[in-house]
């Protein structure tokens, strides 16, 4: 015979008024019928019974098997029972478990926010090693693309393998579709294709204003592909984000010479290219919510999303190798040499073949380390947050690195100005920050909580 057990707290205040008690019964046991059986047969289980015991406001004795003693409201000193406003069901009170709800949301909030500190701080660390990382491989700015895109596949694997051993990643994880991550590697190979067609041609600030393209893509696709749905001041949170980083790169001298010069051709293609990448990150966003469902609750790892998404990227990159070596120049044909001279300058070996080398290979190096700690920063934040998020904690760092462009940093020479509407655009993108993260008392967020 199954029961269930069910606590009624009275209240702690009670009228000093003689009454007449009745003498009851401090448990009845209720029984719950199950449902008539077809035909009138014998039904299989047992009768239930659920126990339903009064509890007065100075606490309860002893009870029936489930019991326990009952506090006899906040001011007993007592936590093991129910308070004069909630209510039992078994062993645990309904109303802890809306106090650990809300922990649970006060701790996922501190989280993000600190997830997205740390991508801020990778990032600009990205930006300001890539352009140190050129200075010794000025002539081999595709053998670093090419370095980046297969050394990550042997170290995500490798990172992979060992959290396999470890218990950290399973088999179910493992086992999940690979159709998504094959889509996520083509989307990453074709963004990167169109990216370095349009770069080849777009030059100055053009490229960061037209980045901020990317943001809206994100709010676009997430509408269509998760059902999202945005507060007004979301919106205009993430418009005066954009609107700041404009301000703050278009000030510079020339930028609005060079989008003239460009054409309209190019910087569309170089939107086309963000909208790909946009894509790429709501898909990971899928996965992740997807994973929840197939793992019953769980999370699949971050480097089995990075391992399989980076071994699909490097397969269709080396499938795109004449079309990309061909935008930067270089004849298919003299490709392997292209690769054997930059190998010697990055390890800076080889006599007159490393000359002009200086800084490699610590500077190259630096920045493939800082931007696969990027990588996983921001996919991490997009684990736990959404892909709108990670997007506003990236372009955070477009203006810091500016800034940290005008200080006198190695192998660098003359400093750079600062944009004569830096502080402006700055003010402004941090007012939509502000804005975007601005709750409204008695609203929920457009962004749900993903699963843990």
């Amino acid at each position: 015979m199954t029961s269930c057990y069910h606590c009624l707290t009275a209240s702690p205040t009670v009228p000093n008024i003689p009454v007449q008690q009745r003498k009851l019964k401090s448990t009845v046991e209720i029984p719950v019928f199950p449902p008539r059986p077809y035909n009138n047969q014998r039904p299989l289980r047992s009768r239930e019974y659920c126990r339903v015991e009064a509890v007065g406001p100075v606490g309860r004795s002893e009870g029936g098997d489930f019991s326990k003693k009952a506090g006899a409201g906040p001011g007993s000193g007592s936590g093991s029972g129910p308070g004069p406003c909630s209510y039992s069901v078994g062993d645990q009170r309904v109303g802890d478990r809306t106090v650990e709800i809300g922990r649970r949301e006060r701790n996922r909030a501190v989280d993000v926010v600190v997830a997205a500190g740390v991508t801020v701080v990778l990032g600009v660390g990205n930006r300001v090693l890539y352009k140190l990382a050129l200075v010794p491989l000025k002539h081999y700015p595709f053998f670093l693309a090419q370095l980046s895109t297969f050394g990550y596949v042997l170290v995500y694997f490798s990172v992979l393998y060992l959290r396999y051993h470890a218990g950290i990643v399973t088999d179910e994880m493992l086992s999940m579709p690979k159709a998504p991550f094959l889509a996520v590697g083509l989307l990453e190979a074709l963004g990167a294709a169109t990216g370095m067609a349009a770069g080849a041609i777009l030059s100055g600030a053009s490229i960061p204003i037209l980045s901020q393209t990317f943001l809206v893509w994100q709010i676009l696709l997430s509408i269509i592909f998760l059902g999202r749905r945005y507060r007004v001041n979301q919106l205009l949170g993430c418009f005066l984000v954009a609107v700041g980083v404009i301000i703050t790169v278009a000030s510079g001298p020339g930028t609005g010479h060079s989008l003239e010069e460009a054409g309209i051709f190019w910087s569309l293609l170089m939107m086309v290219s963000f909208l790909l990448q946009a894509a790429d990150t709501v898909l990971k966003e899928v996965i992740f919510l997807d994973a929840a469902q197939r793992l019953k609750g769980g999370s699949v790892d971050l480097f089995v999303v990075n391992s399989y998404g980076s071994a699909f990227q490097a397969l269709f990159i080396c499938l795109l190798l004449p079309f990309l070596s061909k935008l930067w120049g270089i004849p298919f044909s003299q490709l392997p040499n292209y690769l054997k001279d930059g190998a010697a300058c990055f390890l800076n070996i080889g006599g007159t073949l490393s000359s002009g080398c200086d800084g490699a290979p610590v500077l190259p190096l630096l920045f493939v380390i800082v931007n696969m700690g990027f990588n996983i920063s921001l996919l991490h934040l997009l684990k736990i947050s959404s892909a709108v998020v990670s997007s506003l904690a990236s372009t955070f760092s477009v203006p810091i690195s500016v800034y940290v462009f005008t200080l006198p940093l190695p192998y660098l020479g003359v400093a750079s100005s600062l944009p004569t509407g830096f502080v402006a655009g700055a003010i402004i993108l941090v007012t939509g920050l502000l804005i975007y993260a601005w709750s409204p008392s008695g609203s929920t967020s457009a962004l749900p909580s993903p699963s843990s």
